[in-house]
């Protein structure tokens, strides 16, 4: 199983010395992108040298197989995530690819510091931002961009949430860029999702290779569903020693609702809908066979707006009557506390290198993508004139949707993304196309690997203690050339192993 030697370093030679690289990889271009496997020169990177040389062992049926066995065992277990609007259905498989990508232990140190600095400075600027508003009055970030922001809560303002914690579960999307440097793309502050097909890639991997883990010094993920119930249990209401915890979710049609029920079966709790709950003396409690239980904890996911149909929005059918009278009072809490959207919102992401100087007196470890706002008249203008050079994003949007990636679009779809700009300056941002880094994926069409372009979403839980679970989920572009990896546009995700300790 030699791999053929390239021409030029754009094709990845013998592995030097790492072990036979199996057949799918023969001929392997990088293409002039950052690869995360392969050095410029199409050498192995050191850390891939452990996974290749077992991974290189394998003949190439057998590799098949045990492709065609993950993708057997996700299909029992019913790992998929729901599409809206698709008039194919709406459930599908989550593809996954079983090359993992691979993270060094340096490497993966400097970025669990930036991580817990990010959430540290967010959650200190939304504890300000309802409390004494001190980054406004100061001038670092103008009032207006706080108090327009559509996930902004008033109503909770001077609000005291329990220990002071606002974003318990954050996931905050990185990339890299041509030069290999890693930057934060986004914040998920809200409801992240992702984390069970990051806990189920891991067990189909440790399944179909069950001799790979111990000898490459992989550290574990299995942990999270314990971490997450440390952190629920943490801001349990004062006085309460044994607190009944739930998961509340829309219900089967949403589209992480696979995520819902594995997590709540992972932690031990129940999961429960709306419908479920009621409120009486300001308390919640759970109908069940046994009649109503008290509830103390409510890991939402639900965003604020469809929370309390007598406080947001009338109309909401999926929320508790009462919740949020019963969350004022004291006596239940959520996870994440009502609000933290705003943390989400792009625009407050422009401002987050200076939330993190303002309050922690630090420079980001890990920098932003350069980004322009709509609502500033110069930035406005270098927008218009480059539409067809710029990724536009609108402030509250998620999952791919609401998105203008210029250098893909026609002249159409940029002169229709002009007049929304013009018309909403305040819900627009636009950043430059980055070539994310690529890594080898299995392709079924072509029954080889090609490099596709990848980016990384951690999980970060802050309670008692602030964890970074050691890997998260390596998302996939899996069309050609494509740089959109969210699952409802077409993406797949990878294991994300992250190394003990470096070669």
């Amino acid at each position: 199983m030699a791999v053929s030697p390239a021409p030029t370093n754009s094709s990845c030679p013998p592995g030097s010395g790492s072990g036979l690289l199996p057949t799918v990889l023969s001929g392997y271009a990088t293409e002039g992108f950052f690869d995360e496997m392969f050095l410029p020169d199409g050498t192995l990177r050191p850390h891939y040298r452990k996974f290749v040389s077992r991974f290189g062992t394998i003949p190439r049926a057998e590799l098949d197989a045990k492709r065609g066995a993950i993708d057997a065992l996700f299909l029992r277990q019913g790992i998929t995530f729901n599409v809206y609007g698709d008039s194919q259905g709406t459930e599908r498989i989550f593809p996954f690819d079983l090359l993992p990508r691979v993270i060094p232990a340096a490497e993966w140190e400097k970025l669990e510091a930036g991580l817990i600095q990010r959430i540290t400075a967010l959650n200190l600027f939304l504890h300000d931002i309802y409390h004494e508003q001190r980054i406004l009055k100061d001038g670092v970030i103008p009032p207006y961009y706080v108090l327009s922001a559509k996930h902004f809560r008033r109503e909770f303002v001077n609000f005291r949430v329990p220990g002071d914690i606002y974003i318990h579960v954050c996931g905050s999307d990185l990339i890299r860029g041509a030069d290999g440097g890693y930057m934060v793309l986004e914040d998920n502050a809200r409801c992240p999702s992702g984390v069970s097909y990051m806990l189920e890639n891991r067990r189909a991997m440790r399944r179909t290779f069950p001799g790979f883990f111990d000898g490459t010094g992989v550290r574990p993920v299995d942990n999270y569903p314990a971490e997450l119930y440390e952190v629920l249990r943490h801001i349990a209401p004062a006085g309460v020693a044994d607190p009944t915890v739930v998961l509340l979710t829309p219900g089967p049609y949403n589209s992480a609702y696979f995520e819902h029920t594995y997590l709540a079966r992972q932690m031990g709790i129940e999961i429960v809908e709306g419908r479920d709950l009621v409120v009486r003396d300001q308390r919640v409690y759970t109908r069940t066979t046994k009649g109503q239980q008290p509830v103390h904890v409510i890991y939402r996911r639900i965003d604020d707006d469809f929370l309390d149909p007598t406080v947001f929005r009338a109309d909401s059918a999926l929320g508790v009557p009462g919740l949020i009278h019963a969350y004022r009072a004291g006596n239940v809490s959520l996870a994440n506390s009502i609000g933290t959207g705003l943390a989400d919102d792009k625009v407050m992401y422009y401002f987050v290198p200076r939330i993190i100087k303002y309050y922690l007196d630090q420079e980001p470890l890990i920098p932003n993508v350069p980004t322009y706002l709509a609502s500033e008249e110069k930035d406005r203008g270098y927008i218009l004139d480059n539409l067809d050079k710029l990724v536009v994003k609108s402030a509250n949007e998620a999952g791919g949707y609401g998105m203008l990636m210029g250098p893909h679009s026609t002249k159409a779809e940029c002169e229709a993304f002009r007049e929304k700009i013009v018309a909403d300056p305040r819900n627009f941002i636009a950043q430059p196309m980055i070539s994310l880094s690529r890594h080898p994926t299995f392709i079924e069409e072509t029954n080889h690997c090609e490099g596709r372009h990848v980016d990384l979403r951690p999980y970060i839980l802050y309670g008692q203690k602030t964890t970074v679970i050691p890997g998260g989920l390596t998302r996939v572009a899996l069309r050609r050339g494509s740089l959109v990896v969210n699952s409802s546009q077409g993406g797949g995700s990878k294991d994300t192993w992250v190394l003990y300790a470096d070669e």
